[in-house]
């Protein structure tokens, strides 16, 4: 073969590795479809403690990109920050007081203003607990030209949540939970990741449960009804398995 032969086929072993080149790029990206931003979710997650708030919230939040803002993470933040409300709040704590609703509602606007998984909307998770307080949050989220778009109840029966709640270990320092019936760690008392000891709180026993189920029904109820009166509440039922409730969630986000 001539070297003017080799060279033209050269020149067209190289086109047709372009062109083949061409090919797949355009069959790699009609493969990957395009992805469109997700619809902002801000949203109220209710529930009693036990029925399953822990377990969905992670998976809304990474569904939908946005911040999972619980109180009780939200107030030892603010002190361990040393925050002007944060500083507040202690000192109405260590005086024996609730903190306030002003300074809730200053804690979320803060977060939603200042945290970057807030830009995409959020999950709050403990409040609010009373129509005074969900009448502040409705104010603070106009005042944002902003409004919730689900308020979604984890319902379940009283008694499953004590033989739930009875049975429940915690990971202090991430807040990892577990049960001894239902998820057990794979060593006794550790935590999985790191090992670390697991806890019993406190007041996760029979009695200080019902006490604790009374005042959530009591408070909980006007605030149901709160939102229910602007169509944006839904109930799910948290009695089932925690896969379950979550195809469940998605179908109240999609609409259906």
């Amino acid at each position: 073969m001539s070297p003017t032969d080799q060279l033209d086929y050269l020149k067209d072993l190289v086109r047709q590795l372009n062109d083949k080149i061409s090919s797949l790029e355009a069959r790699a990206k009609g493969a990957i479809p395009s992805r469109k931003p997700v619809e902002e979710l801000r949203m109220i997650l209710i529930g009693p403690p036990g029925a399953g708030k822990g377990t969905q919230a992670p998976k809304i939040k990474e569904k939908f990109c946005v911040c999972h803002l619980a109180t009780g993470d939200m107030l030892r933040e603010q002190i361990n920050r040393g925050t002007a409300l944060g500083a507040e709040a202690k000192k109405i704590i260590d005086a024996g007081g609730l903190v306030s609703d002003d300074i809730m509602v200053g804690m979320i606007r803060e977060q939603l203003e200042n945290n970057e998984e807030c830009k995409q909307g959020f999950i709050l998770d403990g409040f609010p607990r009373t129509v005074p307080q969900a009448t502040k949050l409705d104010s603070m989220l106009e005042e944002r030209k902003e409004k919730l778009n689900h308020v979604v109840e984890l319902k379940i029966a009283d008694q499953l949540l004590i033989s739930r709640i009875t049975g429940r270990l915690i990971h202090p320092a991430s807040g990892r939970t577990y049960h001894r019936e239902f998820h057990p760690p794979k060593n006794a008392m550790k935590d999985d990741v790191t090992g670390e000891p697991l806890i019993q709180r406190s007041d996760d026993n029979v009695e200080a449960l019902k006490k604790r189920l009374i005042t959530f029904h009591k408070q909980t109820g006007p605030v149901i009804d709160h939102y229910r009166n602007k169509g944006i509440f839904s109930v799910v039922d948290a009695a089932q398995s925690p896969a379950v409730v979550w195809d469940s969630l998605q179908k109240v986000f999609q609409g259906r």
